[in-house]
């Protein structure tokens, strides 16, 4: 086949490159064998972050690290990085001690003594200020003032040189410098753009700002001592490979692409009018939410009002209920405040009666008493009266607590309450009902209960209310209720539950319990309103109303009230 012209061209130069690598890197290699070392030594910043700095790790990291080790990648070649404060490795490197420092800024006063590599990064020098300092437009505005700047650093090579009358305060590091100024001590601080908003940032210095750039952008890249170009040379030939290839610029945008200040593009425009679009967007969102949950807030306050009626139509009942019962217990305890005025006098008289009915029993035998044998009636009358008049004081706390309960007191009453006195009281009134329910029904009180803040009236009526809806989830008088109080000091709470196994409430109903008009027993005559009441009373009181329940076995319902803190702590 014939030789094409251009692949012999081709062929050559690639030869060339690779012989001019060849020659390179045998000369990097002759110079460290005369110098004695294996491994070269790589100069660095340990607080000059983005560009190099120590990790939290302990290790040397940044831009210009991470450079360093890419170019000892691709050209073979093996580094140590020596890391400290820029005076010493100054030092070191003018010694001799270290071989090639990775980042310094270039200047025609070092380029006398140092060669420098072509620039991997552009750096500015600003001016840090405290928030309300006067900008600086140049270098003569920091005349006469006393300005911050790193110990052998750039800038304090070049104020040296150019003499502004500014006096100057050294110290090691950029951080220093910030955190010296944030302080509240001296005028203003002379430090590298980048590394100073780095540090700025992590060290959370709110009242510092960059005021001015006096100088202009400034080459920043690998620096040796003169009669070091070899060395050089290697270096500027791994950064270029890393410029060509790409990653250079990748490991740029890593460090110092997310803090430098860029120009408005198009694609920002795109990105501010997508901003201003969706803002549009939020704002007709939040008309048609705002609709919405005014239209939630009309049906809240609707049903809201239709619940005040209905409260105000059992206010009026209980009102009725009031007077009527009023009325029915005055004549009750008329007889019965008779009957408890003769029963004690009657049974007294029997006592008396009973020795001369004895001794006429012993002398004449056995004599009709009432229609039945005295011998059977000297056993039976004492029990009788005392039945009876057992019968009667009951008729009277029945009365009394029909009264007490539908007596008209202020909603705000705020009395000290025994919740073992209200449970009982709301266990008489529903007592038929109870027995009509349940051959199983049982309370336990508990010993030494703090009393509670409120309204007992109100309260027996949720005490009621919890009753009469466990018996009615019972299905056979064979189910159980049990009623319980006690004293939870922890919580400092008082709590009653309501213990059935009836038919349970089903999972989906249990959120709604509370909600007005919601019941299961719309057929039978239900309203849904009194849960609902009974939830608004208890949490007039600072309480709480829980169900817990399981279909088909039972529910318990646990009211809780705060105690009483004085009676509670003693």
């Amino acid at each position: 086949m014939p030789l094409n012209v251009d692949d012999c061209r081709a062929a050559w130069r690639n030869w060339m490159r690779c012989l001019g690598a060849g020659l390179v890197l045998l000369g990097s290699v002759s110079v460290l064998a005369a110098q004695g070392r294996e491994v070269i030594v790589v100069g660095g910043d340990h607080q000059y972050p983005p560009y190099e700095f120590i990790n939290e790790d302990g290790k040397p990291d940044g831009y210009n690290t991470e450079m360093t080790r890419a170019i000892a990648e691709v050209m073979g070649i093996q580094v140590e990085f020596r890391m400290g404060g820029w005076e010493d490795i100054r030092r070191q490197f003018d010694q001799g001690d270290i071989d090639i420092v990775q980042g310094m800024v270039q200047s025609s006063a070092r380029q006398q003594r140092y060669s420098f590599s072509p620039p991997h990064a552009i750096v500015h020098q600003s001016v840090f200020a405290r928030k309300g300092a006067e900008p600086i437009l140049g270098l003569a505005d920091l005349s006469g003032k006393s300005v911050i700047v790193q110990h052998s650093g750039a800038m304090h090579d070049f104020l040296n040189h150019q003499q502004p009358g500014a006096g100057l305060v050294l110290v090691d590091s950029h951080a220093d410098a910030l955190r010296l100024l944030a302080s509240g001590q001296h005028d203003y601080a002379l430090v590298a753009n980048l590394p100073g908003l780095y540090t700025g940032k992590a060290l959370e210095l709110s009242n510092i700002m960059p005021v001015g750039r006096p100088l202009g952008a400034q080459h920043y890249g690998y620096a040796v001592l003169k009669g070091n170009e070899d060395l050089l040379a290697q270096f500027s030939e791994g950064l270029a490979i890393l410029k060509n290839t790409g990653r250079q610029q990748a490991i740029y945008d890593k460090w110092l692409g997310p803090l430098e200040n860029q120009s408005v593009s198009w694609k920002q425009l795109g990105m501010a009018a997508a901003v201003v679009s969706g803002i549009l967007l939020l704002v007709l969102g939040g008309i048609m939410i705002w609709n919405r949950a005014l239209s939630r807030e009309v049906a809240r306050r609707t049903e809201a009002q239709q619940l005040q009626q209905q409260q105000l139509i059992q206010a009026d009942k209980m009102t009725s209920l009031g007077i009527l019962v009023s009325g029915m217990a005055h004549e009750i305890n008329n007889p019965s405040s008779l009957l408890l005025l003769n029963l004690p006098l009657l049974k007294d008289a029997y006592q008396d009666a009973e020795d001369i009915l004895e001794a006429h029993y012993q002398q004449h035998g056995d004599f009709s008493l009432g229609g039945l044998s005295y011998s059977r009636m000297r056993d039976e009358i004492p029990s009788m009266l005392d039945e009876m008049l057992e019968g009667t004081q009951r008729i009277r706390r029945i009365v009394d607590d029909l009264r007490d309960f539908a007596r008209q007191e202020p909603t705000n009453c705020r009395d000290h309450v025994d919740l073992n006195t209200v449970t009982a009281a709301a266990i008489r009134l529903v007592d038929r009902t109870i027995s009509q329910s349940t051959h199983h029904f049982s309370v336990i009180y508990g010993d030494n209960l703090p009393d509670f803040e409120g309204n007992a009236q109100r309260i027996e009526q949720v005490v009621i209310n919890l009753i009469i809806n466990a018996c009615q989830a019972l299905s056979s008088p064979e189910q159980a209720i049990q009623v319980r109080t006690a004293y939870l000091p922890v919580d400092r709470k008082l709590i009653l539950e309501v213990r059935d196994q009836g038919q349970g409430i089903d999972p989906e109903h249990v959120s709604r319990l509370s909600d007005p008009f919601f019941t299961t027993k719309r057929e039978q005559g239900g309203t849904g309103l009194g849960l609902s009441i009974s939830f608004s009373i208890v949490s007039e009181h600072g309480g709480t109303l829980t169900y817990d329940s399981i279909p088909q076995q039972g529910t318990c319902v646990t009211l809780a009230l705060p105690a009483h803190q004085r009676n509670s702590d003693s």
